[in-house]
């Protein structure tokens, strides 16, 4: 294989992994029934005029599989912490207890357990185009590859080398996609 075909390769797999790796934290973000303390990731306060990361200011942790704690580094900062949960709409009600702040996770109904399911599909269809646009660019370079003298045969080995890839990345997706369903269908 030529050092441009090579490099192409390597661009391709390296962007499809990426749709991956942004898949799978896309998912992370999704609340399965089980407390998440990403599920307060993106929820950013007002830190003496500067707006700030939750995780940040404060440590979260979950102490067990229905609830979140969030322990701020300073104490006048709960209020703050509380109004920004609220303003986020999580759909969950922090309690600040003086000292720290619990959120209790409520468990999932199973109309919006088939809601969550349509969302990972949804999730997953784009993270699938993605690979596949992937697969059209390297096609695309492999034609001007072509022009500037590639040989016809490193073109079909090209070619079968960008499909095994493109269907080993889809199968990941796949496995992906059926682990956290099967997470969110658990009761």
């Amino acid at each position: 294989m030529t050092d441009e075909l090579e490099l192409t390769k390597d661009e391709a797999e390296e962007r499809m992994d990426k749709a991956i790796k942004h898949l799978e934290y896309e998912l992370s973000h999704l609340r399965a029934g089980r407390a998440n303390p990403l599920l307060l990731d993106g929820i950013s306060i007002d830190y003496y005029g500067t707006m700030t990361p939750l995780s940040q200011v404060s440590n979260i942790n979950t102490p067990d599989a229905k609830s979140i704690l969030i322990q701020p580094w300073e104490k006048p900062m709960l209020n703050a912490i509380e109004k920004a949960i609220l303003a986020a709409n999580i759909g969950m009600t922090p309690i600040n207890n003086g000292e720290a702040i619990r959120i209790n996770v409520p468990p999932l109904t199973e109309e919006r357990r088939h809601q969550l399911v349509k969302q990972v599909r949804q999730e997953s269809e784009t993270a699938k185009i993605s690979i596949r646009t992937a697969r059209k660019w390297f096609n695309d370079e492999l034609k001007s590859l072509i022009k500037d003298g590639l040989p016809e045969d490193e073109e079909k080995n090209g070619e079968k080398i960008i499909q095994e890839m493109t269907d080993k990345h889809i199968g990941r997706i796949d496995k992906v996609m059926e682990a956290k369903e099967k997470e969110i269908m658990t009761v």
